[in-house]
């Protein structure tokens, strides 16, 4: 049966952390503030519960959901070749609204959906979403909507979407909590040589390049690098042009048979 923990008190925010905990492990999902939008979370290395999270939504495979994190030395267990540029963005946004996707570690079980061997993995700046994530470990996560709506900025809001097809809903009041807009997490590619921003959001291009000058922004290609030019073979002074032809109307008559 769904149930709406009002997490403003601290006995029922208890209660509910419990309760989604134990949905989690049920393979059931979950929905819970962040410091962007509300999420809808399942058990990121249970196929079935992802399932579930992407059937919920109405999404396909071929939208993979992130995976939260609650500690940044996580980051290692879940990826692997992680640039030092991309470390640097992690340590200077995490927790924040900054999305990495990275290459994912081979040697785990999991199935997110068509991830072509990647994941996008992030550290939430928000109270509630950390306790829940240190209950239960990484969270396959979307945004609380159905596909093409707009995200939910309070858990009743989600509800409205997402109804029964969540066992837990974790009420802690409008997100962000400034009052503002929906603004979803900047995402920035780091499988390549040179990071690339493929979603703009909370994080913007003038400060990731604060600690990493090189990051492409949404669009953006690198520049070719310079080709030298070839160096050119210095004219022949006039004088010998002049012997060189001359040598060469000497041997043609010379040559010639007629003569």
């Amino acid at each position: 049966m769904t149930t709406t923990y009002n997490c403003t008190s601290d006995d029922e925010r208890a209660r509910g952390l419990e309760h989604a905990q134990r949905a989690i492990s049920e393979k059931k999902c979950v929905v819970f503030p962040t410091d962007t939008v509300y999420g809808i979370a399942a058990d990121a290395f249970s196929p079935q519960a992802v399932t579930m999270l992407l059937v919920s939504k109405g999404r396909s495979r071929t939208m993979p959901p992130p995976v939260l994190i609650p500690r940044i030395n996580a980051l290692d267990g879940l990826a692997t070749d992680v640039s030092a540029d991309a470390r640097k963005l992690a340590e200077a946004f995490w927790p924040g609204g900054l999305t990495l996707i990275l290459h994912a570690q081979p040697s785990l079980d999991w199935d997110l959906g068509e991830t072509k061997g990647t994941v996008a993995l992030r550290m939430p700046d928000d109270e509630i979403a950390q306790e829940l994530l240190t209950l239960t470990g990484p969270l396959a996560v979307s945004s609380a909507n159905r596909t093409g709506h707009a995200p939910g900025q309070t858990a009743a809001d989600a509800r409205e979407q997402l109804a029964e097809s969540v066992e837990v809903y974790l009420e802690g009041g409008f997100r962000p909590l400034d009052g503002e807009a929906a603004v979803p997490s900047t995402i920035v590619d780091a499988t390549g040589p040179l990071l690339r921003v493929v979603r703009n959001g909370a994080v913007s291009l003038e400060q990731l390049r604060e600690h990493v000058p090189g990051v492409l922004g949404l669009g953006e290609i690198p520049m070719a690098p310079e080709e030298p030019e070839e160096p050119q073979a210095p004219e022949a002074p006039q004088a010998e042009a002049h012997t060189a032809a001359g040598s060469s109307a000497v041997s043609s008559t010379d040559n010639n048979p007629g003569n």
